[in-house]
């Protein structure tokens, strides 16, 4: 029986209720406490789930629900400018599966309500309090729950994070900003497809969409960073006017921009990534997630590392004698590979906005780089063949 029998987890996002599914499967009682009053429908853009987080949903019990309302992905190509050329894949895995955030967040919502999780929402925690062997939170309406301990689930501006360590970094701008949308146009490639496209100004990616249409999403260079409420400020006309502009002589983008509305347009805002974080867990509290990695969009990788942190984050809590050999296990077990997948995705940021010369030189070098460098075992391998071993005992 594990020594800790309930906990505190800060946030209600992807991370929050598959740490509390985790938990309660692991014999400890936890329950959800987030900041704002609803869950998150409607807002917010797509994202991917790699095979290695299908594969720590079903942990959890919540592998369908997320497959169900997702859709998966076969092939990947890239384009640069005319050309295109298809990339090689992992042989024996499950597809890449892209769902929407709010229809994944509802999802794990009502996955962790079923299983008898409690989630409380308004409550933003502005401070803690901890004894020898419990933690109190304190909530900006007044209330405060207590639990033995507290996980951070609070996303990329963690306030756990800050109360674990005041000095601790912020998330950094990436030099991208993200928008998202569904365009009339029909792109001439085959379903299950997704193309990673450079343009002459910028970067962005598309597939066809169920139903019709094709989605695409844009990583638009500004050196500028903008906050989410700065962004969405900006008339979403405005924002589409700057994205024709951009797009406008690149085929397909210039039809995507140009057959895509104002009022279907996400504005996702300032791309951002977590430096490495020095301290992940101090007395009963410890991070999860975001609040301790996020790599950019770019790695693929990044709601599949939270999900696979909440796994093993619980069965550190299962099966070691106390918290604080609980807490340093589970952070040997995930920093070098959440590190390595950080820094996987910092390349690829870079490269997302080329120089003149760079631009010039992709027709050219792409295929030799396909046929050479590409290697899907050596670049993926490792990332989406994970697979958490539940039943295994840690030590």
């Amino acid at each position: 029986m594990p020594t800790v029998r309930t906990a505190i987890v800060i946030g209600g996002g992807v991370a929050g209720p598959v740490t509390a599914l985790a938990l309660r499967r692991a014999g400890i009682a936890a329950t959800v406490y987030e900041a704002y009053p609803t869950t998150a429908d409607g807002v917010g853009g797509t994202l991917a789930l790699a095979p290695n987080g299908v594969a720590a949903l079903r942990v959890v019990g919540a592998d369908r629900a997320v497959t169900d309302i997702a859709t998966p992905i076969h092939r990947t190509a890239m384009a640069v400018g005319r050309r295109r050329f298809d990339l090689p894949g992992l042989a024996d895995v499950p597809p890449l599966q892209v769902v929407h955030r709010a229809a994944l967040h509802r999802a794990l919502h009502d996955r962790a309500l079923a299983e008898g999780v409690v989630i409380e929402h308004g409550r933003r925690l502005v401070d803690v309090r901890e004894t020898a062997d419990s933690v109190t939170a304190r909530f900006a309406d007044g209330t405060t729950a207590t639990a033995d301990v507290l996980v951070g689930a609070d996303g990329i501006r963690s306030t756990v994070r800050t109360l674990i360590d005041p000095d601790a970094p912020g998330p950094h701008y990436t030099g991208l900003l993200g928008f998202e949308s569904v365009a009339r146009h029909e792109v001439d490639v085959a379903p299950g497809t997704m193309t990673f496209a450079f343009g002459r100004r910028g970067y962005y990616i598309y597939w066809p969409e169920p139903g019709g249409g094709t989605r695409w999403g844009v990583n638009l260079p500004q050196d500028r960073p903008m906050t989410l409420t700065e962004a969405r400020a900006v008339p979403a006309e405005e924002w589409l006017r700057t994205l024709r502009a951009a797009y406008g002589d690149d085929d397909p983008g210039g039809q995507l921009m140009r057959t895509s509305d104002a009022d279907g347009l996400q504005v996702v805002g300032s791309l951002l990534i977590m430096p490495p974080v020095p301290r992940w867990h101090r007395g009963r509290m410890v991070l999860v997630g975001d609040s301790a990695h996020a790599p950019s969009n770019s790695s693929g990788q990044g709601a599949s590392l939270a999900i696979e942190s909440a796994v093993q984050l619980a069965r550190c809590l299962r099966d070691l004698p106390d918290v604080p050999s609980a807490f340093a296990t589970y952070e040997r077990l995930r920093r070098e590979r959440v590190e390595k997948v950080a820094a996987r995705a910092a390349r690829i940021n870079r490269a997302k906005a080329p120089g003149p010369l760079a631009r010039a030189l992709m027709p050219l070098l792409m295929p030799l780089l396909v046929r050479t460098a590409m290697n899907p075992e050596k670049t993926m391998g490792h990332e989406q063949r994970y697979v958490i071993d539940w039943d295994a005992a840690v030590r």
